[in-house]
């Protein structure tokens, strides 16, 4: 029968989900691997390009089963959030109707697959059982001084009149309905992250197994900097303003201030400036940009008419508002010193501003450590040292301190749209804020899909105090609430009395191998990170990191350009199961490239793995057919070449997915089967060691390609499942290469005999040569001009 995986594929599909084979107790002892990839939005379809992600950790689960581990690999939803709301908008349905359909399909396209996953232990973030212990968690934050409320400038339309998260203003307008967006100022619940800060910097040095880039990307954006906060007088204002600087040895060359538009002094500064309504017009258009805008936009000022002093020059020095310092970082005003930074340099040359030499060193802007000059008292002394000497005398004079500053901001959490967790607060007239009380939640979403403010029966209970009548809090919580704590909730994902079992959450927790795309790099693993080590304060849990290993996949392309969907360049997963099988679709997906890389979809490639599925499907059931064809084989294989190949190829594999090379995995099969090849077509025997090396290849193919492997396996006589079987065992003395007299000639005339393992490379065969003593005396120092290499018999160096 020949190989069709249309016959098998929907057949093991089903075996599996009624053998719920992906079940864990999780109570029960066992070598611990907890597996996870990334809480995935229910978006829709699912395309090939997904596929990289799921396909590498079904793989890796369905090694480590064979492994002999206890493996969790669960899979839920993070279900709530702007684009939910928004496709529900644009068809005119409630976006939980959207949602739970979108979840059915890619349950369905994940069995088509054949990824298995742990469904008992599925979550969805949008549910109430769910969501109870997010308002649980707000509660914890609030109780320990880490949940606030305060103003800050947010996005909003007029029209719609609501606020706009930063990917829904698209060129300066709203995306639904096209007004211009403006900035208002609004109370928002935040979380108090960087009172975690220097934690979450430090604690990047003990992830040792997560990409270097990621764990950069991270330092950047908490953005740890010491330096020294200065105050710079300003008589018109009768008061100074507070700079930060991470150079306060380059303070005798401030020649001007620059402050950010939003800072709280602006105001006062231009009151009575002669274009201050232009000046005002300015300062408006460059708060509707976001700071991502105003750092690659051209740099812009204007010049507020008034003056600092500089405290050690103790010069006026002119202050002018520019688009690129931002309220979010240091105090929002900086010391301007453009003989030493390249931003200040460029915004001098443009304004035609002073620019001085403090620091001897290159051309200017000299931005390197190098000897203080024109600098008082730290005049000839090395940067080091003159950072030192300055930030005392700052402390001696009273006008400032050393300061640690972080780029990092609080978290900022309200969402003002409905599909979202409900923040767990009630505002009462006669207590104020009054916090949900426990036995009261979940603060539940009402069915009845408006905005939150517009729900009277929503908005208007009783204070959980007093009892007077009071209104609830409409704002919902920012997603990435939901996805910073759900790896925790799947150990105990439906206990009713707490958010997860601390007890197993200390077994399974952290996570052994964590796998998803790099665009999560940053927020979603920085507050799963702050979350886990605010439980771990709470004792709730004794990890304070989330995720020991850190896998990011590569993207998947067609036509140059990453699959997607608007693109029409996706790759259908449906067709291609009903045409090529998936598991033609899984192997090609790991065999393309690194899975770490980018890598180009093509259509020839996948031909290639159907070819490579069918041989092998000869090889194990068929093996008669092959030995029949006519040719001679591609190399002599007796019996012990291939017991010794069989023993190498489990070697590598194994090795190869430890280290989730799934790609070299794929060749190292690719090679053996075609070994087996030629020992079947040189008339090798089909007894018990043939048998062997059969039921080896099926147990090395089955993580990437199940369906095929489990049809092979039932067809070979065995009895239950090959997810369940062992991993074959590797013993090095079976992979041995025999050894062969290699000849060394040097210009044809014999200098040596060296005993090395047959099929050694040309390379490795040079580097034998050139360690003989006797070669690199006839080669008088030289290295050979070229190289003559018969394999297994001769080398030749010609000088």
């Amino acid at each position: 029968m020949p190989y069709d995986p249309k016959q098998i594929e929907e057949k093991w599909q089903r075996e599996w989900a009624e053998a719920r084979v992906a079940e864990i107790d999780l109570a029960k002892p066992g070598d611990k691997y907890y597996m996870l990839n990334m809480f995935p939005y229910p978006s829709g379809d699912l395309h090939v390009g997904h596929g990289r992600n799921y396909i590498l950790g079904d793989a890796l689960y369905r090694y480590l089963r064979m492994r002999g581990h206890a493996a969790l690999n669960p899979m839920g939803w993070d279900a709530f959030g702007l684009p939910a709301e928004n496709a529900a908008i644009n068809r005119g349905i409630h976006p939980r109707q959207w949602t739970l359909g979108n979840i059915a399909n890619m349950k369905r396209q994940f069995m088509r697959w054949g990824i298995l996953y742990d469904w008992s232990k599925e979550i969805a973030s949008c549910e109430p059982e769910y969501y109870r212990w997010n308002q649980w968690l707000f509660l914890q934050l609030y109780k320990r001084g880490l949940a606030y409320r305060g103003k800050a400038p947010v996005n909003w339309c007029p029209s719609d009149q609501t606020v706009l998260a930063n990917e829904q203003v698209i060129d300066g307008r709203c995306e639904r309905c096209g007004t211009e967006v403006v900035q208002r100022e609004l109370e928002q619940w935040f979380f108090k992250i960087t009172a975690y800060a220097d934690r979450l910097d430090d604690g990047l040095d003990k992830l040792e197994h997560w990409p270097e880039k990621v764990k950069v990307m991270q330092r950047n954006w908490i953005g740890r900097s010491i330096g020294a906060d200065v105050d710079f007088p300003v008589s018109p204002l009768g008061k100074s303003i507070r700079i930060f600087t991470t150079r306060p040895d380059t303070i005798y060359g401030a020649t001007f201030m620059v402050m950010a538009p939003e800072h709280p002094d602006v105001r006062a500064l231009i009151a009575d400036a002669p274009d201050r309504e232009q000046i005002e017009r300015w300062i408006e258009s460059v708060r509707n940009q976001n700071a991502l805008e105003r750092q690659e936009a051209g740099k812009e000022g204007r010049f507020t008419g008034k003056y600092a002093i500089n405290p050690f020059s103790e010069e006026p020095i002119p202050i002018w508002l520019g688009n690129f310092v931002l309220m979010q970082y240091g105090t929002g005003a900086i010391m301007a010193v453009p003989g030493h930074d390249q931003r200040d340099f460029e915004f001098a040359k443009q304004y035609d501003l002073p620019i001085r030499r403090v620091v001897d060193g290159g051309e200017l802007p000299f931005v390197d450590n190098g000897i203080s000059v024109n600098s008082g008292v730290i005049t000839g002394l090395p940067t080091p040292k003159a950072i030192e000497r300055i930030i005392e005398e700052i402390e001696r004079r009273g006008i400032g301190k050393r300061m640690v500053r972080y780029r990092l901001r609080d978290w900022l959490i309200s969402r003002q749209r409905y599909w979202g967790a409900p923040i767990p607060v009630v505002y009462c007239p006669e207590d104020g804020m009054v916090p949900v009380p426990r036995e009261q939640l979940p603060v539940v979403l009402p069915e009845e899909y408006r905005p939150l403010q517009e729900v009277e029966s929503f908005v208007n209970t009783k204070c959980p105090k007093c009892g007077r009548d009071a209104r609830r809090e409409t704002d919902t919580m920012d997603t990435f609430i939901d996805s910073s704590w759900y790896f925790l909730r799947y150990v105990s994902p439906h206990d009713t009395t707490q958010p997860f079992d601390s007890e197993l959450a200390n077994h399974w927790m952290p996570v052994d191998q964590y796998t998803g795309g790099v665009e999560h790099a940053i927020l979603h693993l920085l507050y799963s990170r702050f979350f886990m080590k605010v439980l771990h304060d709470a004792g709730l849990v004794e990890a304070a990191e989330p995720f020991m290993r850190l896998f990011n996949q590569g993207m998947v392309k067609r036509f140059g350009q990453v699959m997607s969907k608007s693109l029409g360049n996706g790759v259908s997963i449906d067709e291609l199961a009903s045409a090529q099988g998936a598991d033609a679709g899984r192997i090609y997906e790991m065999f393309i490239g690194p899975p770490e890389e980018d890598v180009e979809w093509n259509d020839a490639g996948l031909n290639g793995v159907v070819k490579f599925l069918q041989r092998v499907w000869r090889l194990v059931l068929e093996p008669e057919s092959i030995a029949a064809e006519s040719g001679s084989p591609g190399a002599d294989v007796d019996a012990v070449a291939l017991r010794r190949k069989v023993a190498q190829t489990v070697g590598k594999v194994t090795e190869h997915y430890d280290e989730l090379r799934f790609n070299t995995a794929v060749a190292f099969l690719m090679e053996l089967s075609n070994t087996m090849q030629d020992y079947l077509r040189g008339g090798g025997a089909r007894d018990a060691a043939w048998d062997g090396s059969v039921r080896t290849l099926v147990k090395l193919l089955n993580p990437l390609a199940p369906h095929i492997g489990e049809e092979m396996w039932e067809r070979l006589g065995e009895k239950g499942l090959l997810a369940d079987a062992p991993w074959p065992t590797f013993d090095p003395s079976d992979a041995v290469e025999p050894k062969v007299v290699l000849v060394v000639q040097v210009g044809g005339k014999l200098r040596d005999r060296l005993e090395v393992e047959t099929g050694l490379s040309e390379a490795d065969a040079v580097k034998a040569a050139l360690a003989s003593e006797k070669v690199r005396a006839a080669l008088d120092g030289r290295g050979p001009s070229k190289v003559i290499y018969v394999q297994d018999r001769l080398i030749n160096l010609v000088p």
